[in-house]
């Protein structure tokens, strides 16, 4: 009797390998490169600020209104963000995943210029208008560019491809850092191109991304251009034979039937999908409300009391990044291996005792001054649970708990709660911190054991399980009735397997 042929699994093919290159470091890039690139000169580009205002009036800006100018600056991008998160889901919907990361590159190439010719233009305006701009492009990348890979990718790699959003968010915050150092651009002949060079990733984009293949999931579920998805599919996985995949989108298709395209206000009250949308909205809040922030905030301090001069505490914060790129991308090496849920947990629980050392570290230095070392230590460790987990792993998890039909919707809610809280924590914390000072860090390490508690008690694992499976595993959680039918899919000299695909009963 012949042995049934093992399903075979998918390797990391040059198309499918450039096509995620191309995608990340064009989109994810962007957000990574414009949250960090006006940390470090900040000094300079705030005389710039008041060089020109005082070309102008003939007088030099008050503090207040220098505060106010450079609160602007800061937050325009978290606002930009949270505006493209809105209008992410229309476009996926109407110019497909590929198409809506190429339409995005007019956000970054247009402010690159504008920021680039600020300086000769006297015109600080040109930087904060251009901060909201490259925000939007942050934030339609932030939810297009894992929906474009997590529809490319097969189920046995799309852990790895799904973390490349945050690996590249990662690596634009960590070259942000480095060209932002004095010594290279972050000083007052050079921050003009600092700020523009935001804009080569977009056209590195545009020049290659035609070239790759739109998703086959949309193609297929959404244009029903059958032909089109399979040659597509054949260029991602490096063989001819993709019938039973294809099949399992068709599965996806007709169980998708039941739901209909749904809007952002349909996804609220639509009980089959309550606890997926119940768990982004705690995955993206937890990820931004857990400190990460915070923490960036108060490291520059902490490498003062520690005893680094102040000159020298940049080269700090690039160690930090180099921690944070390190340890993202043994993330994103290891999801396939260890599952979402463990790299969570895992994350979060290192996050939380890192809060709770370091609130003791800096309540205690004064008296015991070698503890601001481990104030220091407490900052890396944190950045690595951080970088393990919480950062890279919802990106995974928020595509593959929803269907095609549900995605853009639910990618719009997700993305306007990771803006959302991080504006609200850059808006809040300083008051936070002058308040109450260290113990701001017992409110994080709550929080951290309260998302960690949400994850182990609903959140299942979906490492190796088709976009269905994990719709059947939340359905019994969301009370709802399934009816299975078995579908038939031959393949040539192998064994007849039955796929079941579910039909929501409303």
């Amino acid at each position: 009797m012949e042995m049934p042929t093992p399903p075979r699994e998918a390797r990391l093919q040059p198309t499918l390998v450039l096509a995620t290159l191309s995608a990340a470091f064009g989109s994810a890039f962007q957000y990574g490169y414009n949250i960090a690139v006006v940390n470090t000169p900040h000094k300079v580009l705030k005389s710039f600020y008041n060089d020109t205002y005082f070309e102008r009036h003939g007088i030099f800006m008050d503090e207040k209104d220098m505060l106010l100018l450079w609160s602007c600056t800061v937050s325009m991008f978290p606002l930009g963000g949270l505006l493209g998160s809105l209008i992410v889901g229309l476009l996926v919907d109407k110019c497909g995943r590929k198409g809506t990361l190429l339409i995005n590159n007019i956000f970054a190439i247009v402010p690159a210029i504008l920021m680039g010719v600020s300086k000769v233009a006297k015109a600080f305006e040109l930087i904060i208008f251009s901060r909201v701009v490259v925000g939007v492009c942050a934030g339609i990348s932030y939810s297009a560019l894992p929906m474009y890979l997590g529809e490319l990718a097969p189920k046995n790699l799309r852990g790895t491809l799904g973390t490349m959003t945050e690996v590249f968010v990662i690596v634009g915050i960590f070259l942000a850092q480095i060209f932002s150092l004095q010594a290279i651009l972050g000083n007052p002949t050079g921050w003009p191109v600092l700020l523009a060079l935001t804009g080569v990733p977009a056209l590195l984009q545009l020049l290659s991304l035609p070239f790759f293949p739109e998703s086959p999931r949309y193609t297929l579920i959404q244009k029903r251009d059958e032909n089109t998805a399979r040659q597509a599919l054949r260029k991602l996985r490096g063989w001819a034979d993709v019938d039973d995949e294809m099949e399992e989108m068709r599965v996806e298709a007709e169980a998708e039937k039941a739901e209909g395209r749904l809007s952002v206000l349909n996804l609220f009250t639509f009980q089959p999908l309550r606890w997926q949308l119940i768990s982004i909205i705690v995955l993206m809040a937890g990820q931004q409300l857990s400190g990460v922030n915070a923490i960036n905030y108060y490291a520059d301090t902490i490498y003062t009391s520690a005893g680094v001069e102040a000159a020298h505490s940049q080269y700090v914060t690039v160690g930090a990044g180099v921690v944070n790129i390190v340890m993202t991308v043994v993330s994103a090496f290891t999801v396939e291996w260890l599952g979402r849920r463990r790299l969570l947990l895992v994350g979060y629980g290192i996050c939380g005792s890192a809060c709770l050392t370091l609130m003791l570290a800096l309540l205690f230095q004064s008296r015991v001054p070698k503890l601001s070392y481990l104030g220091v230590i407490c900052v890396f460790t944190y950045i690595a649970g951080h970088s393990i987990g919480p950062s890279p792993v919802p990106s995974v998890v928020r595509t593959e708990i929803f269907l095609q039909s549900s995605r853009p919707a639910a990618f719009m809610v997700d993305g306007a709660v990771h803006w959302l809280t991080n504006f609200i924590v850059g808006f809040v914390f300083p008051s936070i911190q002058e308040a109450i000072g260290a113990y701001s860090f017992i409110i994080f390490a709550g929080i951290c054991l309260l998302t960690a508690v949400y994850i182990y008690v609903v959140i299942p694992e979906t490492k190796g399980k088709t976009f269905v499976e994990i719709n059947q595993i939340f359905a019994k959680r969301n009370r709802v009735e399934i009816l299975e039918k078995k579908e038939e899919i031959t393949d040539v000299g192998s064994q007849i397997h039955s796929v079941a695909a579910m039909e929501t009963s409303f």
